[in-house]
């Protein structure tokens, strides 16, 4: 690469040959896409969707996509050269890159941003500062005077081609060594250039096999064992390896080897004979690219024959998908609709088409992973943030490669490079989760997939027992189609939901802790019978926070406006915002008491009293706390699912589209919580939340309960919870939002406007929110107003919303409107360290 960044193009001699040009997305937040010169050398191998090599400003190098060729030069400043070009064929298709536009122009963020959020890292490049000797210096004729620090860095030079700045302040053993850098550019003894590095990188295994004429020619094999037999250990090795590989019944099976690691883990055969063998050209040791997504210890099978209500279900979809795009699937919990999709997921693959399966959250992929392996097994590719960056572009490729024809994965997912879709299904499509929040770009999932369906020509299935408000009337007002499934599958039935009334248990005295008697008397009774038990609580950590008993005083972030809860595993306080933490103190820093009590409870705390309250419970706790490794979900789920744990206790985690035959109890804690929530969504959330932590209970033909612990046991939401009444609750919500002006009928932007000083903040949004109403009207902006929450990593916020009726508005006006506002404000000098972020859609 340094022979990339220090040549110069000669200049192209006056021929009649086509000058062209690239216009590429860096992956950096830039509005406009840049410019560069394709060398005419490579005019042939520079393709739109293909990832090239360019230099931006004085010495940064990157890669970025192209996005489009052409014959124009750019007026305002001198196209620089593509340096270099990384792929064959391109690695983002057509539709990905039309889509990645629309996400950038509807979400109001730059498409060097989309890039950034929908490229696995390891397909991006990464450049890093290198030095090396100068070409025209020679230590034997110049006669330079080096510090000795500077000597030392010459030293390793002349033994190394290269070396990084972190390498240099390693050798020099200095915070503060990039002054010898720079007096050895002075003295023209180096010269500094990046080195760009695909991070991509397969998977490879080391194996081993008997060298061929061991295997192939007569009676060397036999020979081979008289040989060692004098070297006990050797021969140990070749025994072992053709009891595994046995050459014997089939000499082709030594063609594909054994990895050398299986032979070196068993403690009798020893490493080093084994690199002996090697070295006498017994075995020879190769090298194989292998899956990183192995299937060898599933048995395939053949999907479930539908019932006779799931094959219904099906052909109503498969006949509204002749008139319509999009079909919401309202099925009750537990009535099947997984089933449903394997079999619609088969239809689409037989007809050679290529199938996105979207789940809300990494939770729920561990159970239906496994179910879809063995139904699919090779064809099926799974993406989400706990796989690595090479497991994630192994995916990448494998979509690209027709390898995987099925993929399965949460909501970036939508980013792959599908060429050939013929289905999108959005399970549990109500579920914040498919929104993005921080960083940009924050988009919906489940409404980008609509649009990914609409420019790829397919068609979206869109499932949930709790469909959201706006999707519901959508199929209301004939927009999208509707299935209904009203009864679960085979004998189980719905779960009775009972509510206990806690400040009336604490009147009594039927209170131990935050359980209540007849919730602890439930548990116990379903451990006697061997049955299990899922407890919801929607707060993680031991206790939202803690509070001296004599002065009040209460620990808050030092970076937020939130009190910072006790984690008592980890013995700290914890911001759950900016992940500030500190050691729990022992004594008020106020008064110096030591009367500290946490105050309320989290999951953590649930676990904890559990265990004291029930001894022989076997406990295990499922919140982000817990599930922060890659396989720690699937851990969990899986001693569950083997009854090594008869109590599961967990935040919302637990309440989406898990399948535990076995549960009989589910219990909510603190159901208040959820419901006296700020937010036009609470009730509709409440609802959704209480009827899918429900579900879980009683879902393979035993009988299952819930018990609600409340301090309002008459709160409407928990009749309709009781008697599963979604319409009810769809007919109260609308008529609200219509009479107030929510979605779905006005589309709603929230501007957060942050500053690290409160009343710069405060005169911003002030500014913003005068411009915007010139602009768009005083009955589109509300605010500025302070949020609850006031003050996230050390900067103040302020809030406007825009609400615009989605009757007769041009929202790309508007937008246009919005953007140019935030423009004017930071022109200004008062304001240009202003943050401003633009929420489309918030959730």
């Amino acid at each position: 690469m340094s022979e990339l960044l220090n040549f110069n193009y000669p200049p192209e001699p006056a021929t009649d040959r086509v000058t062209l040009f690239a216009d590429v997305i860096l992956p950096l937040p830039l509005p406009k896409l840049y410019t560069y010169r394709i060398p005419f050398e490579m005019n042939d191998s520079v393709m739109v969707g293909a990832r090239v090599i360019v230099q931006f400003g004085g010495k940064r190098v990157l890669s970025c996509i192209v996005a489009d060729i052409h014959e124009n030069a750019p007026a305002d400043y001198q196209a620089k050269y593509v340096l270099d070009v990384l792929d064959d064929t391109p690695i983002v298709t057509g539709p990905q890159l039309k889509l990645f536009k629309w996400i950038a122009d509807y979400y109001m963020c730059t498409l060097g941003e989309v890039i950034n959020a929908g490229l696995p890292s390891a397909l991006k490049l990464s450049s890093e500062s290198r030095i090396q000797l100068h070409p025209q210096y020679n230590p034997e004729e110049d006669e330079i005077i080096f510090a000795p620090q500077e000597e030392k860095i010459i030293f390793a030079l002349q033994h190394n081609q290269a070396l990084t700045f972190t390498e240099v302040g390693n050798l020099l053993q200095l915070k503060s060594y990039h002054k010898f850098i720079k007096s050895l550019i002075q003295k023209e003894a180096i010269i500094i250039y990046e080195q760009v590095s695909d991070k991509f990188s397969p998977k490879v295994v080391k194996k081993v096999r008997l060298t061929e004429h061991f295997v192939q020619e007569e009676g060397m094999l036999e020979e081979l064992f008289n040989q060692l037999t004098p070297q006990p250990k050797q021969l140990d090795i070749l025994l072992n390896y053709l009891q595994k590989v046995p050459v014997h019944q089939d000499i082709n099976l030594n063609y594909k080897g054994l990895e050398k690691s299986e032979l070196s883990k068993n403690p009798h055969l020893s490493a080093s004979s084994i690199n002996t063998l090697i070295k006498k050209g017994v075995l020879e040791q190769f090298d194989q690219i292998v899956s990183r997504f192995p299937i060898d210890n599933l048995q395939q099978q053949l999907p479930m024959a539908l019932s006779e209500h799931q094959l219904q279900a099906k052909d109503e979809i498969l006949g509204l998908f002749k008139e319509k795009d999009t079909v919401l699937l309202h099925g009750v919990t537990g009535s099947g609709k997984t089933e449903v999709y394997i079999d619609l997921i088969k239809h689409a693959l037989e007809a050679g088409g290529q199938v996105l399966y979207l789940l809300p959250e990494i939770a729920l992929t561990a159970q239906i992973v496994t179910r879809l392996l063995k139904v699919f097994g090779e064809k099926l590719g799974v993406y989400h943030s706990k796989f690595s960056d090479n497991e994630r572009a192994e995916v990448w490729q494998g979509i690209l490669s027709g390898r995987f024809q099925v993929v399965v994965g949460v909501r970036s997912s939508i980013f792959l490079p599908f060429h050939n879709l013929s289905l999108i299904i959005v399970d549990e499509e109500h579920e914040a989760s498919y929104k993005q929040y921080d960083p940009a770009p924050r988009y919906n999932a489940r409404e980008t997939a609509l649009v990914m369906a609409n420019l790829q020509g397919t068609k979206t299935l869109l499932g949930s027992a709790t469909p959201s408000i706006e999707s519901y009337y959508n199929c209301k007002t004939g927009r999208w189609g509707l299935v209904t499934m009203s009864k679960r599958f085979g004998q189980a039935q719905l779960p009775d939901i009972e509510l206990i009334d806690i400040r009336d248990a604490q009147r009594r005295k039927a209170m131990n802790s935050h359980f209540s008697s007849q919730l602890l008397t439930a548990i116990e009774e379903r451990l006697q019978r061997e049955e299990q038990v899922i407890l919801f609580q929607n707060r993680r950590g031991y206790a939202p926070f803690i509070s001296c008993d004599e002065c009040s005083w209460i620990p808050k972030c030092k970076f937020c406006a939130v009190s910072l809860s006790y984690h008592k595993y980890n013995n700290e306080l914890r911001c759950h915002y900016c992940g500030y933490h500190e050691r729990m103190p022992h004594d008020c820093p106020a008064c110096g008491a030591t009367t500290l009590k946490s105050m309320g409870f989290g999951t953590e705390k649930v676990e904890d009293e559990l265990k004291l309250l029930l001894p022989k419970a076997e406990v295990q706790r499922m919140d982000l706390d817990t599930t922060k490794t890659k396989n720690s979900y699937q851990q969990i789920i899986a001693d569950f699912e083997n009854g090594k744990t008869n109590v599961l206790v967990g935040t919302q985690m637990v309440t989406k589209g898990l399948d535990f035959e076995n549960v009989s109890l589910v219990g909510i804690l603190n159901a208040d919580t959820v419901i006296n929530f700020p937010d036009y969504r609470a009730h509709e959330r409440a609802y959704q939340l209480f009827v899918q932590v429900s579900g879980r209970a009683g879902r393979k033909g035993k009988p299952g309960t819930v018990l609600i612990q409340t301090r309002d046991p008459l709160q409407p939401i928990f009749r309709k919870v009781r008697n599963n009444d979604y319409e009810s609750l769809y007919e109260h919500e609308i008529e609200e939002r219509l009479r107030f002006g929510y979605p779905p009928f006005v589309r709603m932007i929230r501007i957060t406007v942050k500053h690290a000083e409160e009343e710069t903040s405060e005169n911003a949004a002030i500014v913003l929110a005068k411009d915007l109403v010139d602009r768009l009207g005083k009955q589109q902006v509300l605010g500025p107003e302070v949020p609850y929450i006031f003050k996230i990593r050390n900067l103040f916020l302020n809030e406007i919303h825009i609400k615009l009726p989605r009757a007769n508005t041009n929202l790309k006006a508007a937008k246009d409107q919005l953007a140019q506002a935030i423009f004017n404000l930071r022109l200004l000098p008062v304001f240009k360290n202003i943050r401003i972020v633009a929420d489309v859609d918030p959730m």
